[in-house]
């Protein structure tokens, strides 16, 4: 009698372009590891439907997630990948963040066919972001500018831009790259021009809480994918926004990156996009930081440093 193959691993994903990209590289990474073969489960989920209103007013990002973790849930799929930038601060009773893998890069991205960055747009110039992040950075730099709401998977971004309903556009750099569309970047915002959102640039991979039992194999490839820093630094910037009620109606960044002499240094900033005059609130710490709960100690610690410093009244008028 001829063995039977063990049962593959099943990857719940978003079908837009990028999603599977990130499924397919976490899939070839596990294949590299485990005897069992790993198969996607391509979703449409309610924020890929959802393109004529931001998030924020339609319930925020975890309608990117839900889909999913209702496949993981029924056992339809064992794992799903996600831009970490899009799952909630606090994953759903039952499920936990199994792997981050090491981080694309966290950068905002410029692109534009015409201008080659910020300062060179003219006054009025029509700029396409759906983050109220990204807005309030920008209009505290530029607020002579119009921001337009740009909702939509990549593909579709960029051919709005194409097509003239925009003279300038901002993206995460790394769905670009991880794409082969590098060449649409004019040029990067660095963090001190504008930081970005926190876990952005990183993948994470969400698992029942029950997999190391259920899944011990699974479990142990998940845990010798993760990347050490990116998995703290990623944990610092989501205690930020944890600690602040940060969602995606709410116009907070945080960014961690390692010092030379090998100190986690985390930055925030919380804006006020609806504010007649631009307001731009920020806060930054270093410390040494060697687990998980070092990275959510110093995230507490820029968040309490940032309503301190102005952000708790910010607090109030966004509530």
């Amino acid at each position: 009698m001829t063995p039977t193959s063990p049962r593959p691993w099943i990857i719940a994903t978003r079908e837009s372009r990028l999603a599977l990209w990130q499924a397919r590289h976490v899939k070839a990474l596990l294949e590299a590891r485990l005897a069992s073969g790993v198969e996607l489960l391509g979703m449409t989920t309610r924020g890929d439907q959802i393109l004529d209103r931001t998030l924020s007013k339609v319930g925020g990002k975890g309608l990117f997630v839900k889909e999913l973790e209702t496949a993981l849930e029924a056992g339809e799929a064992q794992l799903a990948v996600h831009s970490l930038k899009d799952v909630p601060m606090d994953l759903p009773a039952g499920f936990v963040l199994a792997a981050v893998l090491e981080r694309e890069d966290p950068r905002d991205a410029w692109v534009s066919p015409r201008h080659p960055d910020l300062a060179a747009l003219p006054a009025g110039a029509v700029v396409g972001t759906s983050s109220l992040r990204r807005l309030s950075q920008l209009r505290a730099r530029r607020p002579d500018l119009r921001i337009e709401p740009l909702r939509g998977n990549l593909d579709t971004r960029l051919r709005k831009l194409d097509e003239g309903q925009y003279d300038a556009i901002v993206l995460a750099a790394a769905g670009l790259k991880r794409l082969g569309l590098a060449e649409r970047i004019r040029g990067v915002f660095e963090p001190t021009e504008m930081l970005p959102a926190a876990g952005q640039g990183a993948l994470g991979i969400e698992v029942r809480a029950d997999a190391p039992e259920r899944c011990p194999a699974l479990w142990q490839a998940l845990q010798a994918l993760t990347h050490r820093p990116s998995w703290l630094a990623v944990h610092a910037e989501r205690a930020v926004s944890r600690a602040l009620g940060g969602s995606c109606s709410m116009p907070l960044a945080a960014h961690a990156s390692w010092t030379a002499d090998g100190r986690l240094h985390l930055a925030a900033a919380l804006g006020a996009p609806e504010a007649a005059e631009p307001t731009l609130v920020r806060a930054e710490q270093h410390a040494a930081v060697a687990d998980t709960a070092a990275a959510e100690a110093l995230g507490l610690a820029v968040a309490d440093a940032l309503r301190a410093d102005g952000g708790e009244a910010l607090l109030a008028t966004l509530r």
